[in-house]
């Protein structure tokens, strides 16, 4: 694919690695781009949706007049498989944080796990995680959280689609969740728990679908940069 290729528009299927950042990705993207297929410096690039550092999966890449379709494509449903942690909970809903609190799960079985689900399909209220990037009065809140303050975090609609449980070994629970915009997978391990009597955190996630792009077509990061220098 040509320099010019990229500045009209493309959309690169990313699979991005545990442990990364969006922005690391993209920006890896950014520099091969530039140093191997001779973009310019200043060329538009950037990602429809962040996920997680501890999340893998799909991030859509967009270049060039392709980056004008990012608000399109951060509006469609999103795929995710994972895993929550059932009896515990920590402060970012993930293991980003130590857990914090444990609790009894004598009372859970698989009938009342397949059966609490159905409180979260369509549209349902959502708290996002005090460990989010969303802003509150010009700070980021997981700024809040590290600084330790106390931050009043705005309750938001979101639309949960699918959710389906695909394998109970407790204390861990895998799911398969299709949702909106702005949900927070997190958010949800941390509601379930609270459904069920208990306590959930999220262990695992992987996003798999954005719309009707698949993870199974995206590329690592560090081939896509293989290409780069393979096509020259």
């Amino acid at each position: 694919m040509s320099a010019e290729d990229y500045l009209n528009g493309q959309i690169i299927l990313i699979d991005k690695p545990l442990h990364w950042t969006s922005f690391q990705a993209v920006n890896k993207m950014k520099y091969a781009l530039i140093n191997k297929a001779g973009l310019p410096k200043k060329f538009k690039i950037g990602h429809a949706g962040t996920l997680d550092p501890l999340a893998s999966g799909l991030l859509l890449v967009c270049t060039g007049k392709f980056t004008k379709r990012i608000t399109e494509l951060q509006g469609q449903a999103k795929e995710y498989i994972g895993t929550f942690c059932i009896g515990a909970t920590t402060p970012s809903y993930d293991l980003e944080t130590e857990i914090n609190e444990t609790f009894d799960t004598s009372h859970i079985d698989e009938s009342l796990i397949k059966e609490t689900v159905k409180q979260f399909l369509g549209e349902i209220d959502q708290k996002p995680p005090i460990f989010s990037a969303i802003k509150k009065d010009g700070i980021r809140l997981y700024e809040h959280a590290r600084a330790g303050e106390s931050v009043e975090i705005a309750i938001r609609k979101t639309t949960i689609h699918e959710f389906e449980i695909t394998r109970i070994a407790l204390p861990d629970v895998d799911f398969r969740v299709v949702c909106s915009k702005g949900t927070y997978i997190r958010s949800l391990a941390y509601d379930f728990g609270k459904a069920i009597n208990s306590g959930a955190h999220l262990t695992m996630l992987r996003r798999t679908k954005i719309g009707d792009f698949d993870a199974k077509e995206a590329m690592d990061v560090t081939l896509f940069e293989q290409s780069l220098i393979h096509s020259k």
